[in-house]
């Protein structure tokens, strides 16, 4: 801290100021506190201290005192600003290191060993199997939204610290957690799915290492994009529970040769395939019940039936037939994954 001696007996004198020169050395002073760690609390204490040592000792006027202390004044709004500024230029750039980290983290760029070392001060142990859930809502999110702070607060006052990084991106709410703490991603479920308001969950499966948050984090996205194509409204989902889709379009070619042979003679029907096609959905969708699939459908038990012997006719599949079942069920499947008949083949 600067003596100040010299500047309070000018100001006693003349009754003046600080000039720019002074003010500007004094947001410096509280620009390098504040880098240094220094608190504010503590600054301003040592400032005081030091006019508290340099206020003159003979009796002064009441124009005197006020002149002091407005050149105090000035000094703590001169360090306390700069004091301010630098706080700020950290957390811009904490901001700017973390989102750099997460686009790293995610996409998998920059080299596993490094992200694996930044890691560790952002609280992730990438030594270990780590877990991705993403939810989505009605709307996009960005870290200082209402639903991911709720999101966030939740958690924290649940687990405390316990190497989870929660953060949004492409405007979804990203959870990062141990591989082997499920309930963290269970709560982190219940949690968003409130926040944003009855939005969806999708949960990767753990994966080891640092390339392992990379690979859950696209099957939790892959989830989702299988929730979209097929019509999956539960609230959670979980990638290792749809593992079959995944193989299912391994083969793209087969698969549209699959739907075109068995599905294809469904566009002949009045009305085009589309009604016929949701009546197998809903039957293979409620365990194959006519009941409940002409419920689903809000459609009469004899429309339904109506519409499974018609689909008997025109593909030579019976849907209630055990043996047929699997191979109607797949081709359903498969025309909801590759978007038939709208996108056709």
């Amino acid at each position: 801290m600067e003596a100040y001696d010299p500047l309070l007996v000018d100001v006693a004198a003349t009754g003046r100021r600080l000039n720019r020169h002074e003010v500007e050395q004094r947001r410096r002073a509280g620009e390098q506190a504040a880098r240094e760690g220094l608190a504010l609390r503590a600054l301003i204490g040592r400032h005081l201290a030091a006019v508290r040592a340099a206020w003159p000792e003979q009796p002064l006027s009441r124009r005197t005192t006020l002149d002091l202390l407005a050149a105090v004044e000035q000094s703590v709004d001169a360090l306390a600003g700069g004091f301010e500024r630098a706080q700020r230029l950290a957390v811009r750039q904490e901001e700017a290191e973390r989102r750099e980290f997460i686009d790293d983290l995610l996409y998998g760029r920059g080299g596993l060993g490094r992200i694996a070392e930044r890691a560790e001060r952002f609280g992730l142990r990438l030594s270990h199997a780590h877990a991705v859930a993403v939810a989505r809502g009605p709307q996009t999110y960005g870290e200082a939204d209402p639903a991911p702070q709720q999101v966030e607060r939740a958690m924290i006052g649940r687990f405390g610290d316990r190497h989870i990084l929660l953060t949004t991106k492409a405007g979804r709410i990203v959870c990062i957690a141990p591989g082997d703490q499920g309930d963290v991603l269970a709560y982190f479920a219940k949690q968003a799915y409130a926040a944003t308001e009855g939005g969806q969950v999708a949960i990767g499966r753990p994966q080891p290492g640092p390339g392992g948050v990379v690979h859950s984090y696209e099957e939790a996205l892959g989830a989702l994009d299988l929730a979209d194509r097929l019509g999956f409204d539960a609230p959670v989902l979980r990638a290792a529970d749809l593992l079959v889709y995944p193989v299912l379009t391994r083969d793209r070619q087969a698969m549209e040769d699959l739907v075109d042979s068995i599905l294809g003679p469904l566009r002949s029907a009045r009305g085009g395939a589309e009604p016929l096609l949701d009546t197998l959905t809903a039957f293979f969708d409620t365990g194959c019940v006519t009941t409940q699939a002409a419920r689903h459908l809000n459609l009469s038990v004899r429309a339904v039936s109506y519409r499974l012997d018609r689909i008997h006719r025109l593909t030579g599949a019976d849907p209630a037939d055990p043996t047929h079942r699997y191979t109607l069920q797949t081709a359903v499947i498969g025309a909801r994954l590759l978007g038939w008949p709208d996108k056709g083949i």
